[in-house]
């Protein structure tokens, strides 16, 4: 059981890697007027930002969980 938690973890923590690369990726590929403009719409590559932050904060969150319940069921 401790050996697929940990499996399990790993996982996660590579989501979660991912995640953060592509949204740097997305950040990177925004350009200076999308940054600089009065904020009426948000650009693709400002959504794509977005989702990545929420998948990677999701994938944190779920490997918490996962270390946890390693922890409790070894005490």
């Amino acid at each position: 059981m401790n050996t697929v938690l940990v499996i399990v973890i790993i996982g996660f923590a590579i989501m979660v890697v991912v995640s953060l690369v592509r949204g740097i990726i997305a950040f990177l590929q925004s350009t200076k007027l999308d940054l600089e403009s009065d904020g009426e719409r948000a650009t693709q590559m400002q959504l794509r930002q977005n989702q990545m932050m929420f998948a990677r904060i999701k994938y944190q969150a779920l490997a918490i969980i996962v270390v946890a319940f390693l922890l409790m069921i070894n005490r």
